[in-house]
């Protein structure tokens, strides 16, 4: 069963509307390698592992229940990038002009056509379950968590540099921390397994300090911890303890989740077709 507060993981920082910001954001809810596919492939490994070394377990679920914080946070900041992008023209209610044009220019006309942020990717391509690795065999599985969060951050880095609005890249910074502590913890897991990683994390090879809104992150050292979002008990820290894998460094741990942060409230939009429950004819 699953348990829901209504809070955001981490802020919404205001700032101007961006249409091509949440395009290129949706690459990181709805793309290949986003938080889409990182909370169903977690979710279906837990499910499916088998045998009693259930830290391995409680690891995998762990990292699911934050996932599905980080897809709801992703969701909420493509629509407050998209809040107010072409939709107030005076006096044009849609009807008889076309209030878009201008927005959807260097934007997904998916946002605009079905009203909010969408299950795609920056193209527009629908997400696909056959994204998702869970073949049953723990070292498998492990090893693409950790190219899936590697290539989560590579991509994450990327789309920062695409865009200099404030609400894209808080968000972004924020998940690129975290995707290192993901990191963290499924190379500890392999070296449980006797992997010995050297010198090879993270990946990409960078400075995470060089991100201004990473470094404060960091600061809080939330790329050496896990958050533990379970109400019963849990193995996690039989793995995620010790010194980190990461050429970073710090010793890793397991701690209670940060405070919430208000979920945004969408206002009505009438000229969307999206009006609130008093302007439904009642």
């Amino acid at each position: 069963m699953y348990y829901y507060k209504e809070e955001l993981i981490n802020p919404i920082v205001a700032d101007k509307p961006d249409p091509a910001a949440a395009k290129v954001l949706q690459e990181t809810l709805g793309g290949r390698f986003g938080e889409m596919r990182t909370m169903n492939q977690f979710f279906f490994q837990s499910s499916n592992f088998r045998g009693k070394d259930l830290q391995y377990r409680d690891l995998l679920k762990g990292i699911f229940l934050e996932e599905i914080a980080h897809v709801e946070l992703v969701q909420h900041t493509i629509n407050a990038l998209l809040d107010d992008s072409g939709s107030q023209i005076p006096g044009n209610s849609g009807i008889d002009g076309a209030p878009f044009d201008e927005a959807i220019k260097h934007a997904l006309p998916h946002h605009y056509i079905m009203g909010g942020s969408v299950a795609e990717d920056a193209n527009g391509n629908p997400w696909l379950g056959s994204y998702v690795y869970s073949h049953g065999n723990l070292i498998a599985d492990l090893l693409d968590n950790l190219v899936l969060e590697s290539t989560g951050v590579l991509q994450k880095s990327r789309i920062y540099e695409m865009s200099s609005n404030k609400t894209l890249r808080e968000t972004i910074a924020f998940l690129i921390v975290r995707d290192n502590a993901h990191q963290n913890a499924f190379a500890k897991a392999l070296e449980t397994l006797g992997v010995d990683w050297a010198k090879l994390f993270p990946v990409p090879n960078y400075d995470i300090n060089k991100y201004p809104e990473c470094k404060k992150y960091v600061d809080m050292g939330f790329h050496n911890v896990q958050f533990n979002f379970r109400l019963d008990q849990t193995r996690i820290a039989e793995i995620f303890s010790g010194q980190t894998p990461s050429r970073n460094g710090g010793e890793l741990s397991v701690v209670q989740p940060p405070n919430g942060f208000p979920v945004p409230q969408l206002p009505e939009r009438p000229n969307m077709h999206s009006p609130g429950i008093s302007d439904m004819g009642r």
